[in-house]
């Protein structure tokens, strides 16, 4: 991106976020906003010098406040000791930094680390922070030029914010730490060298103001959140794929219904899936039409084009004698058993899909709304507030405060967190049911012919789904609920909102993983059922209700009982397939469909399904479906 990004403080987006932190945008600070910025350092520099004590420029931090800083290191009074540069309070500041980059675990992704950097600039940028504009600049042009510091993943408690991961990016700036450069991982020294930047000295609270906030918390889970984004479309697309496969019913997606219970999320779930299935031939099918599936045998059919074919179909016709009570019924579908169970819903999986996925997006939405409020929030302390100027106490005009509590991004987190198992537990149902013959209204088991016993199909990729949401479940539990106190009590409640954030981001992932099987599967469903149902359209015209009989069992023979009853239901049956357009899915299932097989070809025989998997994840992942969606 060419234009950069100008903070103010007040205005940044989860947009721009991820502009800077995914696609490499460079940020530019608001020279107006800029004044403001230094009006505070100013007035701390001018407290400093009539010596007013104020937390954590005159006196230490956490259980250390009550600790106020002399005019002299007593230490150098010790025999041996050599005289240290600078001052007591540079050297607070300083101290501040390296002791407190703890962190431990593998190095957080560079995304990561820059959406930390542009979330820190963006809050310090409004003023209350007494960070110089010089300390400020040299943050921003670490970011610009592409040092990113090593942070490693574990080690924040979520308030004081996130000290220690903070202390990782801070420690940089001091040429100290370590960074990646052009994804080398050097010295924090060196990375500075090769971009052209030198280290810098902290002065009055920048320390604090550096290293005290929410940045590790709401980077991850503001990344984690758009790509969350993504895959609740991506889970309606995979549920409508299957919903054609299976050639569902829509009255549970009607506006009238939703109209009637109106959550949000799901009044747009329900309209996102009516539009992903429109054009659809497949919803909403007679049950008479649809075949079931039959084993191939080389008898089965007759013309050259559909000898080709996999399977054979079939329907069993139902006698009179076995209607009694269900003429209603019968009057308005014609008595062929086909694939379709003669019943007027569909199971949960799928006939609660607005309720379940809709529930889902208002979680991600109440996430959305806390975290866009923090964006642009001041999340260190203490609070510096210069323009009260008529304030008796500086107590009144440097305030200690608890910003820096991670809670309401903990909290929003667990609401996302015990969505997320729930988004990936119906995908999973829905792929269990195109796989299970006792479920899968007609379709071949696990989705292959296996007219010699051996093939698997689809049944192995049923287990990987389910042991994804398995282990999603078992990690949806709040972090936030386990306060662990810290700073010998002196800050003993705390939201481990860090811990909150990374589990969903790395949740995220197996999610997608998931809805990527889902797809994965129906594709190969949504193949079988629109083949199978064109093969008998197909031969309906080209062989009349003759050839449409040779694939009906426990039909009369001529001169039986029934038999010109029979006759006329199954040239009714012959007439109604022959009138029939061709069948296939919506029009955006189908577009999603067509994306899918330009990587992954349909399986007609087992093979390797590896690289078939890697692939459909690796095609959710990049969002190679959302022209789709």
């Amino acid at each position: 991106m060419s234009e950069a990004i100008l903070l103010d403080g007040s205005s940044l987006t989860r947009a721009q976020l991820v502009a800077v932190a995914r696609h490499g945008a460079s940020v530019a600070l608001d020279q107006t906003q800029l004044k403001r910025v230094q009006r505070a350092a100013d007035f701390l520099a001018e407290k400093v010098s009539c010596g007013e004590p104020t937390y954590g420029v005159t006196t230490g931090f956490g259980s250390n406040a009550d600790k106020l800083l002399g005019a002299h290191r007593v230490r150098d009074e010790l025999p041996g000791s050599r005289p240290a540069d600078g001052t007591l309070m540079e050297e607070l500041q300083h101290n501040l930094i390296i002791t407190h980059a703890v962190c431990v675990g593998k190095p957080f992704a560079a995304e990561v680390v820059r959406a930390m950097l542009v979330i820190r600039i963006n809050t310090l940028m409004r003023g209350h922070s007494g960070i110089r504009v010089s300390t400020l600049e040299a943050l921003t042009a670490m970011l610009n030029a592409g040092v990113v510091p090593v942070v490693p993943e574990k080690g924040s408690v979520g308030a004081s914010g996130d000290l220690a991961p903070l202390s990782h990016l801070a420690i940089v700036l001091l040429g100290g730490g370590e960074a990646f450069w052009h994804g080398e991982r050097v010295s924090g020294a060196e990375a500075l060298k090769r971009a052209g930047l030198t280290p810098i000295r902290l002065s009055f609270k920048e320390g604090l103001a550096l290293n005290n906030g929410t940045a590790q918390m709401l980077a991850t889970g503001a990344l984690a959140l758009d790509a969350l984004e993504h895959l609740l479309d991506t889970a309606d697309l995979a549920a409508s794929m299957t919903l054609d496969a299976f050639a569902g019913r829509s009255g549970a997606l009607r506006s009238e219904v939703h109209a009637l219970r109106p959550h949000p999320g799901q009044v747009d779930t329900a309209a996102h899936v009516r539009g992903l299935l429109a054009g659809s031939t497949l919803v909403d099918i007679p049950y008479h039409l649809v075949p079931r599936f039959k084993s191939w045998t080389a008898e089965a059919w007759s013309e050259a084009d559909d000898q080709a074919l996999s399977f054979d179909i079939g329907w069993d016709w139902v006698p009179a004698s076995q209607r009694h009570g269900r003429e209603a019924f019968y009057r308005r579908f014609l008595p062929f058993k086909g694939g379709k169970k003669h019943q007027p819903q569909d199971a949960y999986s799928l006939r609660c899909m607005p309720q379940v996925h809709g529930a889902v997006r208002d979680a991600w939405a109440q996430a959305c709304r806390v975290f866009d409020i923090e964006l642009n929030a001041v999340t260190d302390n203490p609070l510096i507030f210069p323009d009260n100027a008529d304030a008796p106490f500086i107590e009144e005009q440097v305030i200690s405060a608890g910003h820096f509590h991670g809670m309401p991004l903990a909290l929003a987190m667990s609401y996302v967190k015990a969505a997320i198992p729930v988004l990936a537990s119906i995908s999973e149902r829905r792929l269990n049911k195109l796989v299970d013959p006792a479920t899968n209204d007609g379709l071949p088991a696990f989705l292959t012919g296996n007219e010699d016993g051996t093939d698997s199909g689809f049944m192995i990729v049923q287990y990987t789904a389910a042991a994804l949401v398995n282990d999603l479940a078992t990690r949806a539990h709040p972090a936030s609920v386990y306060s662990v106190p810290t700073s010998a009590n002196a800050e003993d409640h705390v939201s481990m909102g860090a811990n909150e954030a990374r589990h969903v981001m790395e949740m995220v992932e197996d999610l997608g993983h998931v809805l990527a099987l889902e797809l994965y599967t129906a594709a190969q469903a949504l193949d079988y059922r629109q083949e199978m149902l064109n093969a008998a359209r197909r031969l309906a015209r080209r062989g009349g209700w003759q050839a449409l009989a040779a694939k009906v069992a426990n039909a009369p023979r001529e001169g039986q009982p029934h038999y010109e009853q029979f006759v006329t239901e199954v040239q009714q049956l012959a007439d109604a397939l022959t009138a029939a357009d061709d069948f296939h899915a919506g029009t955006r299932v189908r577009q999603a469909h067509a994306i899918l097989r330009q990587r992954i070809a349909f399986l007609h025989r087992d093979r390797a399904l590896d690289g078939d998997i890697a692939a459909v994840c690796a095609m959710v992942r990049q969002a190679a479906f959302r022209a789709a969606v």
